[in-house]
Order: C-alpha cells, then structure tokens, then sequence
C-alpha cells in the first residue's frame, strides 16, 4: 500500500509541476509577466520591423572608426524604438533589428544618411541653454540672441574640422577627479574656432553667473553639450569639462568623433516585414505546433500504452519548460525559431520511443516489468546520447556560421534537443515508475517484443548501390535540365543571388502575374519576376536590388492600385556580396558539420569503419534532398541551410541509433554468430524504432508545411523528403555498408 501512495503521490507531484509551469509559460510571473509567451522576445519576421545591414564604404576601417559608428547607430536606432537591438558583424559590419516601426521608409531613409554634428556660438542665460531648430527661417536658436560680430545661432566648425577626441580625468581645484573630453582641432578648424572663443571670451565674466557664453555641441539636431567660453584657444586643443563620470566623457567624445569621422556605409542586406504578416506568421506556426503536438501525444499513447501516456506527460514539460528557457536565456524567437521548436518536439520522441523498444525487448526475455524499465533505460542511454550530440553538432555549426534567423533557428533547436534528452531521461523514468507502483505494473501495459524475423539486409548492398546510383544520375539530369531551362541548376533564392524580393498579401485574390509585372514595369521602370503562392492570397515580386526611392514608388503604385498597406508588405533586400558569402557559406556548413560529426562518430565507436559508412549514408541522403531542390524548383537560399544542416543531424541520429546496436550485439553474439548475422539481427530490431521515430518528426514537419507560411514551406517540404530518406539510408544503407568495410579491412588485413 505504502508503494502504491508513494506512486500516486508521485503522480500528483508531476502533474502540479506540469500545472506551475504551464502557469508561468502562458501568465507569467510578476507584473511584466517573465517567463510567459507574451514576454518572449519576438525577432522581425514575427514582430514586424526593419531589419538592415550595413558596411563601411572604407576598406578595413580600424577599430575605433567602427566602434564610434556603432555608437552612432545606437543612438538613431533607439529613436525609433527603444528595443531596437544593433550589433556588429565580422571587422566592417553594423546590422540594425528595429521592431514595430509604422514607416519603415524613413527608417530606412534616416538610419542610411551620414549624420552631421556643428560647434555653434550662442548666449543664453544659467540653465537655458537648449537649442531649437527654427523650421520657419532654418538653422539653429539659442535662448538669447545677440546682435554682434557672430551672431547667435552661427555654426563655429563642423565634424570636418575636428581631428580627434578623446575622454581624459583631470584634476579639479579641490583635488577631484574632473571628468573631461580632449578636443583636438585640425587647421582649418584652429583658426575658427580661435575667432569665436577670442570673442566669446572677450565677454567672460565669472562674476556674472546669470548669463553664459556658450559653443554648443549639437548632433543630429540634439545638443550634447553646452560648455562655456572661459578661455581663448588658439591653438586647436580645447578641454570640455564638468561630466559627471568616465562614462559619459567617453559617450561625449564618441558623439564628437562620430561627426569627425564619419564611415560611409552602405546599405548590403535589409528585410521590411509588416506587422500584421509578423502575426499571421506566429499564429500559423503556433496552430500548426498545436496540431502536431496533439497527433504525436495520440500516436504514444496508441504505441506504447502506458510508456506512451508517461512519455505525453513528459512532453507537455517539456513545452513549457523550453517556453520559460526561451526567457531565461533572452532567446530571440524568430519564425525558424518556431520551426525549430516543433521539428525538436517531434525529435524529442526519438529518446522515448529508444528507451520503450529497449524495455519490450526487455520483457520479450522473460524479465518483469520492473526490471526491464530499468534496463531499458541503462541500454538505451548511450544511442541517446551519442544521438543528440551529432544533432548539437549541427546546431552548433548553424549557429555560428550562420546568420539572422537561422541563428534562431539553431538556438531553440539546441535548447529543445538538450531539454528532450533531460526529459526523456530522467522527467519519463520518473513517470514511468509512478504509474508502475500505482499498480499498473502488468506487463500487456508496457507491450512486449518478442524475438522478431531477421532479414538480409548484408546481401542487397548492391541493390542498395543501384538505387543510391540512380539518385545521382536523377540528380544531374535535374541539374541539366535546370541550368538549360533557366540559366541556374538550381532555383537560387534571393539570399544566394542577390536582389529585392517584395511579398505582397492582397485583400482579395492576388493579380495575374503579368498584372504585377507590368505594375513593376510602370512604377519603376524595371522588370521583375512574379511568384504566386500557393494556398495564400499573395504573391512576391523579384527584382534586381532596388533603391529606397525605387522601394517607396512601388509601394505607392500597389497602394493606388490595389490598396494594399504598408503593413501587409515584407520587403528584402541583399547584395551580389553578401549572396556570395551565403553560398561559401552554406558549403563550408555542411562541410564543417560532417567532419565534426565524422570525428565524433569516430572517437566514441573506436571505429573508422562506423564513422566511414556514416558518412557515406549521410551523402545519399543529401545527394538526394538536393535532388528534390532540383525538381520542384524550390527557392535555394539561407533555409536550404538550415534544412541541409538539420538533415545531416537528424539522419546521423538515426544512423547511431543502429550502429549503438551492433556495437552492442558484437559484445555479446559474435561468439555464436557472424558479424553478417550481427548486423542483420541488429538492423531488424532497430527497424521499428526508426519507422517511428520518423513517423512522428514526420507528422510535425507536414503539418508545419500545411499551416505554415510560405518561407517555412519552403524549408519543410524538402525537410520532410530528408526525414524519409534518413530513414531509408539508416535502415538499408549504413550498416551493410559498415559490414561491406569492415569486411574489405579484413580481407585486407588478412593478405597482409
């Protein structure tokens, strides 16, 4: 009895823990509601907002030029809003993530333009020294104006006369700390600025407090600063005194070399998405994860019975643990973000399903119920973890040779992956155990798998090689075919070719794409391509890169035309250069995950043989995606990285899952049988897990595709392709080939 309350207790607890953290996930905690949904930071494709890339014009700009144009571009950002987050790139570029902006034109328009700071003379009385901009007559006012040799208002020197500025500490009168700015003045500069504090000086008198004279530093129309006039220097260099701390001396003297040497920077990469496409984007994506969850959960429980069941209460956890991790670790939720949550929700079965098919195996021997939860976790533990670091690997490199939102991407896909690991692991086992001591601990509960058939999987490799060969011809007769149809063997998308890509959403039905082309024609005075999408009541226009002038004249004519908004527009934009790179990219990705996994493989089964063969399966599987990308003519571009990337992990995964077991089958069989039966036998038990395993990521990836937008179509299709085919390649492929190795290193050895 004592056994049974403890697993009814046990029970409880987890469902109150579930219940918690639910709370937290959908209200949150405290009145900004941290750790809730509503508190996650939303990138620009969920949000809305500008999104913009620049470059220094200036080959290798040196460090301090950069950091001071960072500065800048903090500022102006953060005049649009508040949240705007701005963050260097590489040695030579600033990108810029402006959310929830209402004209992202002027945004556009005013982050782009160079910025201009002036020196101006002026007399205003103690504590009035705020200077306007007169819009009726133009220029700058101060306070009080004076009818004198300089004039109130008159610009001293501008950026172009300053040669440098630097934050000092100097010694006050009473032996502290006087926090300065070291102004530095070129020649042109020296002689101005010489005349205007000769004459401001002139006029200096410390007794009269009530009245000031002032040189103002004014930046973008804002004074910074407004020191007085207590000295007349002539030799260019000038003291700024009285801030308050280090800090803003240095603030001060960046504001000042911003306006001295100014970067030109140009414009390689922006994306504009509207608000209410941000929306539709979240909601789609979440309605689809709803979907999928739901259909997975029924799967378990249909499956694998009570295991199932503990393994559903595990993954409603999990969603809401990684829903509070996502604010725990300032995560910025893009749309591949989404996509990477639901495909790990999917993946996050695979643990499960490895750890039930060990424990019906388990009782297949005769073994009780008790016993086999407990070996079955041991057995299964080193396939998961070998499984779900290859699958880190991947995120890893995603994640820093990535860019954007595929960093997203790659930062919930890691988090899901380790989550569904801790879950599976230990949140299950707990489970598991508590509903066996509340007395549902027979076996026809828990499914048992008795010794199934064996099939030959060692004497087809050369039917397997006709079918991998045929992939390849498949593939270069897409190829072919592609390159002569439309110049491109594949279908570049705009990340790797370059371009302005605008996708409109239209009220009613979208026009004809002949409608649109001439629109583009007419307005702009360029030709575009049109693509229809499918299922939405949108289209997207391709062009050559436009200006931002271009930019807002097509915006313009599909508003007079078919009344369409600002907020139902997402624009974006990229460089001949940074296409290029993506492309580099995206090879030295794939490259970089394979060899890393390939090593991994290699150090953990103490076998070149299994790392050999992986990689082998592993080319067949993207030989044959690409295949797909080549056929159906789907959009190349910085998703096919994140699809290629996730392939690689995933197929990987599945493929460890079958060598775990002939390594283990090779310790205790191979005294009794061949290593051809080893493999065979290892193979045919692994068959159920990994037509499950996919199944279930399947059905989260399909269901992404139906609801999901159009970008994240394009990722899931050829995603959904890649599930089949890992599970192909590691049933047929990866361990007759490791047999068919291993085999030619015998017989090698054997000849020695």
């Amino acid at each position: 009895m004592k056994v049974k309350q403890k697993g009814i207790l046990s029970l409880v607890a987890t469902v109150a823990v579930i219940a918690l953290t639910a709370f937290v996930a959908v209200c949150g905690i405290g009145s900004k509601k941290w750790g809730s949904m509503s508190d996650v930071k939303l990138g620009l494709d969920l949000a809305g907002g500008v999104s913009i890339t620049y470059e220094a014009v200036k080959e290798n700009p040196t460090r301090q030029e950069m950091d001071d144009t960072f500065y800048k571009m903090q500022l102006r950002a953060q005049d649009f809003n508040s949240e705007a987050a701005v963050y260097m790139e590489g040695d030579n570029r600033i990108n810029v993530d402006i959310p929830d902006v209402t004209d992202a034109n002027v945004v556009l328009e005013k982050l782009g333009d160079a910025g201009k700071i002036y020196f101006i003379y002026g007399q205003s009385a103690q504590g009035e020294e705020n200077i306007t901009f007169d819009t009726e007559n133009g220029g700058y006012k101060l306070a009080r104006p004076l009818e004198d040799i300089i004039a109130d208002g008159d610009v001293v020197i501008d950026g172009a006369c300053i040669a440098g500025a630097e934050a000092v500490i100097g010694q006050g009168s009473l032996g502290a700390n006087d926090y300065q700015v070291k102004l530095t003045l070129n020649d042109s500069g020296k002689n101005q600025f010489s005349e205007a504090t000769a004459y401001a000086y002139s006029y200096y008198n410390p007794a009269a407090v009530s009245i000031r004279n002032i040189i103002a530093i004014v930046y973008d129309g804002e004074v910074y600063s407004a020191p007085m006039v207590s000295a007349h220097i002539s030799d260019g260099n000038a003291v700024i005194n009285g801030q308050k701390d280090y800090e803003e001396s240095k603030q001060l003297a960046s504001i000042i070399r911003n306006g001295a040497l100014p970067l030109e920077l140009r414009e390689i990469r922006s994306t504009v998405v509207g608000a209410k496409l941000g929306t539709e984007a979240i909601n789609t994506s979440l309605l689809a994860g709803v979907i999928g969850f739901i259909l997975v959960l029924i799967f378990m429980i249909v499956m694998y019975r009570i295991p199932g069941l503990a393994s559903s209460l595990a993954l409603c956890l999990y969603v809401t643990v990684m829903i509070i991790c996502l604010n725990l670790f300032n995560v910025t939720l893009t749309l591949y973000g989404v996509a990477g949550i639901i495909l790990s929700i999917g993946m996050a079965v695979d643990a499960n399903v490895i750890v039930f098919t060990r424990i019906s195996e388990e009782l297949g021997t005769g073994k009780t119920v008790r016993s086999s939860i407990k070996k079955g976790f041991e057995k299964a533990l080193s396939a998961i973890v070998d499984g779900n670091v290859t699958t880190l690997i991947a995120a890893a490199v995603l994640y820093f040779l990535g860019s954007g939102t595929i960093k997203g991407f790659a930062q919930t896909l890691a988090i899901g992956i380790i989550l569904s690991m801790g879950t599976a692991l230990f949140v299950t086992k707990f489970i598991l155990n508590a509903l066996y001591n509340t007395g549902l601990d027979h076996e026809k509960f828990y499914g048992i798998k008795k010794e199934g058939k064996v099939f030959p999987f060692t004497k087809h490799g050369i039917k397997y090689l006709v079918i991998f060969g045929v992939v390849l011809v498949a593939l270069v007769a897409s190829l072919i075919i592609g390159k002569t149809r439309s110049g491109n063997s594949l279908n570049y998308g705009l990340d790797f070719m370059g371009g302005t890509s605008t996708e409109i959403v239209f009220s009613g039905s979208a026009p004809g794409n002949q409608e649109l082309e001439q629109l583009v024609q007419d307005s702009i005075g360029k030709s575009g391509e049109v693509v229809q999408i499918q299922g939405e009541e949108a289209a997207i226009i391709k062009t050559e890169v436009l200006s931002l002038a271009e930019k807002t004249e097509l915006e313009v004519a599909l508003h007079e035309k078919y009344g369409v908004s600002s907020e139902d527009i997402t624009s974006t934009s990229i460089s001949g250069t940074v296409s290029g790179e993506m492309k580099s990219d995206a090879v030295v990705a794939v490259l970089v995950a394979t060899i890393c996994m390939m090593l991994y493989i290699w150090i953990r089964f103490k076998n070149l043989g299994f790392a050999a063969s992986s990689v082998l399966a592993l080319c067949h599987d993207v030989l044959f995606v690409l295949m797909v990308y080549a056929v159906s003519r789907i959009s190349v571009g910085n998703a096919f990285i994140a699809c290629m990337l996730t392939l690689v992990g995933y197929s990987i995964n599945a493929t460890i899952v079958v060598f775990d077991r002939i390594r283990e089958n090779m310790k205790e069989k191979l005294k009794k049988d061949s290593i051809e039966d080893v493999v065979n036998s290892s193979i045919s038990q692994t068959i159920s897990r990994s037509i499950n395993t996919s199944l279930t990521t399947f059905v989260m990836v399909l269901v992404l595709s139906i609801f999901g937008v159009s970008s994240i179509r394009e990722f899931s299709i050829p995603l959904m392709a890649g599930i089949v085919c890992g599970a192909y390649s590691s049933v047929f492929l990866a361990g007759t080939l490791w047999y068919h190795i291993n085999k030619l290193r015998a017989g090698k050895e054997q000849e020695q």
